[in-house]
C-alpha cells in the first residue's frame, strides 16, 4: 500500500484526509482562506477516484465509449463546482471557470503531456492522428465563434462587456434569449460530433476495434462494472460536498490573499476541478499514448465549449437569483482565441516535441500573470 501511495497514481489518494479537515473546518467555521485550499486538495483525490472508475469502465465498453465516459467524467467534478457557483449567483467565477477549463486543457494539460511524452521517450517526435485532433480542433473553433458573437452583439447593443471583479451582470432579455440559442446550437453540434465519432467515422475516431482489447492494459486494477459504478456515486457525492464548501469560501478567501475572484475561477477552480484528467493525460503521454492525451486535451476542451457552457446557461433558469448570459469579458475573449488558434496550429501535423509543449505552458503562464493582475 505504501508503494502504491507513492507512485505516481497513487499520490492524489494521499490527500484523503483533506476531506474530514474540511468538513470539519467548515462546521468549525474557520478562517475562508484555510477552508478554500483544504478543500480544493480535498478534491483532487475524489478527481482521481472517479478518473480510476471511469477508466475501469472503458475498458469493458471499448475505446470510443471509454474515451466519451473519460471526458465526460473527469468534467464532472468542474460541473459540479459550477453549479454550486451558479446557485450562489457567482456567474462571472462561473464563465471564468468555463474559459480556464479550455484555456488549461489545451495549454497546460497538452503542453505537459508533450513535454512529458518527449522526456518519456529520449526526446523523439510523438504522434498522434491529426485527422481526429483536427475534427476536435474544428469544434473548438465553432465555439470560439458561439462564446465570441453574444459578447459582441451586447459590446455594440450595450455599448460594453462584464468588468473583472463583479459577481454577475442582469443583461436584457434579448442577451438571455441569444445565449440560450447559442447554446442550443452547441449542444446539438456537440451531439452531431458524438454520432459522427462514435458511428460514421468510428474506424478513424477507434481504431481498435476489439472493446475487450483495452482490458488487459496493466494499468487497470479489474473492477466490475458494479465495483466501478459505487466508486463513481460516492466519487459524486464526495465531489458535491467539497464543491460547496469550496464555493462557499471563495469570496472571503479571494479577499484575504489579496486575488480577484476571476483569478480563481479561471486558474484554481478550473485546475482542481479537471485535477484527474489532467494528471490521467499526462501520465499516458509519458507512456507513450500520445493519440489517447491529445484526445483528452482536445475533446475534453471540446465538451466545456459545446456541452457544460450550454448547459450551465440552460441551469441558470432554474438554479440561482437569475439566468447567466453567455458574455464574457475581454481578458476571457482573448484567452479563448488565443488558446482554440494554438489548438489548431499544434494539431495540425498529428506531432509534437517536448519544446512544443514547454511553449503551451509559457503561453499558460503568461495567461496566468496577467489574470492575476487584471
Amino acid at each position: 500500500m505504501g508503494g502504491f501511495l507513492f507512485s505516481t497514481e497513487g499520490w492524489p489518494y494521499l490527500l484523503v484526509p483533506f476531506i474530514p479537515a474540511a468538513i470539519a473546518l467548515e462546521l468549525g467555521h474557520a478562517n475562508a482562506t484555510l477552508i478554500f485550499f483544504i478543500a480544493a486538495a480535498a478534491i483532487i483525490p475524489t478527481a482521481a477516484l472517479m478518473g480510476r472508475a471511469t477508466e475501469e469502465l472503458a475498458a469493458k465498453s471499448g475505446p470510443g465509449i471509454g474515451g466519451l465516459l473519460n471526458v465526460t467524467f473527469g468534467n464532472a467534478p468542474e460541473l459540479i463546482i459550477a453549479l454550486f457557483a451558479l446557485n450562489a449567483g457567482l456567474h462571472e467565477v462561473v464563465k471564468a471557470s468555463i474559459i480556464g477549463s479550455i484555456m488549461g486543457n489545451v495549454l497546460l494539460v497538452m503542453g505537459a503531456a508533450f513535454v512529458a511524452g518527449g522526456v518519456g521517450r529520449g526526446g523523439a517526435i510523438q504522434r498522434f492522428d491529426r485527422t481526429a485532433a483536427n475534427v476536435q480542433a474544428t469544434m473548438l473553433l465553432l465555439a470560439a465563434a458561439a462564446l465570441l458573437l453574444p459578447a459582441l452583439f451586447e459590446l455594440i447593443d450595450g455599448g460594453s462587456l462584464p468588468a473583472v471583479g463583479i459577481e454577475r451582470v442582469n443583461y436584457p432579455s434579448n442577451v438571455e434569449t441569444i445565449s440560450v440559442i447559442v447554446g442550443a446550437v452547441l449542444v446539438l453540434t456537440y451531439i452531431a460530433g458524438l454520432f459522427f465519432s462514435l458511428r460514421t467515422h468510428k474506424d478513424v475516431f477507434n481504431p481498435v476495434a476489439d472493446a475487450g482489447q483495452d482490458g488487459h492494459d496493466e494499468d487497470l486494477w479489474g473492477w466490475t462494472v458494479r465495483k466501478s459504478v459505487t466508486a463513481l456515486f460516492l466519487a459524486g457525492i464526495a465531489v458535491g460536498l467539497m464543491s460547496e464548501i469550496l464555493v462557499s469560501s471563495i469570496g472571503e478567501a479571494s479577499e484575504s490573499v489579496g486575488l480577484s475572484e476571476f483569478f480563481i475561477g479561471v486558474i484554481v477552480v478550473a485546475i482542481v476541478g479537471n485535477a484527474a484528467e489532467h494528471w490521467v493525460a499526462v501520465l499516458v503521454a509519458f507512456k507513450g499514448k500520445m493519440d489517447l492525451a491529445v484526445n483528452i486535451a482536445i475533446g475534453s476542451s471540446a465538451q466545456i465549449a459545446l456541452f457544460v457552457a450550454p448547459v450551465l446557461v440552460f441551469c441558470s433558469f432554474f438554479i440561482g437569483p437569475e439566468p447567466m448570459a453567455l458574455v464574457f469579458n475581454g481578458y476571457e475573449l482573448g484567452a479563448i482565441l488565443l488558446t482554440i488558434l494554438i489548438a489548431s496550429q499544434v494539431t495540425q501535423e498529428g506531432e509534437s516535441t517536448w519544446f512544443e509543449g514547454v511553449q503551451l505552458l509559457a503561453m499558460y503562464v503568461i495567461l496566468a500573470v496577467v489574470f492575476a493582475f487584471a
